[in-house]
């Protein structure tokens, strides 16, 4: 997959891992990039500590409808997200899945995977809370789906004014992603 191509991402896991968060940086990218695009997050009532999904179509056509119901890409931060959307993903799709958090899934052979220990990744690089971009460095690594500069221009449109000091290091996690190898 390449910038320029369709992509529809399911990014899932546990509501407080920043599951919306991450969705919004990859459709802030696609907005700057000159994409149509579509940002649908779900969750449960619960909020933090429930089910939490992002749905995000980038397109170089209008998009007909923001469900995502056979993604091209799975960010899966947690097994039961990961056994929920497993056989949605399109044949040939890509699955990136936070390998400190699920373990012991059964991998389909027609899709392409990135185990990536994110949330390990995030302490060891005093990232703490950042697993959900260091996926979406993974996802910019994947599929070329932008530029890293655009993505840093997302990540600061995305973090609010109460929190910029947060940038810096959504940067850093976002590098860290897009470089890992140890797929």
């Amino acid at each position: 997959m390449e910038k320029g191509s369709n992509l529809n991402i399911m990014v899932a896991g546990f509501g407080g891992q920043g599951i919306l968060f991450a969705g919004k940086i990859v459709a802030y990218a696609g907005m700057i990039d000159g994409r149509e695009i579509s940002w649908l997050p779900s969750y449960g009532p619960e909020m933090r500590g429930g089910t939490a999904n992002c749905s995000v179509c980038l397109s170089d056509d209008p998009i007909g409808s923001p469900l995502v119901t056979d993604p091209d890409v799975l960010i899966a931060m947690n097994l039961p997200s990961y056994e929920k959307f497993v056989d949605h993903v399109a044949p040939g799709g890509i699955i990136i899945v936070d390998s400190t958090m699920v373990a012991g899934f059964t991998e389909r052979k027609d899709i392409q995977y990135h185990k990536v220990p994110a949330t390990a990744l995030s302490e060891e690089h005093e990232l703490q809370g950042l697993a959900n971009v260091i996926l979406i460095g993974r996802l910019l690594g994947a599929t070329g789906f932008s530029t890293r500069e655009v993505c840093e221009l997302a990540i600061d449109k995305s973090v609010s004014a109460k929190h910029t000091d947060l940038t810096a290091p959504n940067k850093r996690a976002l590098a860290l992603g897009e470089m890992w190898e140890g797929d």
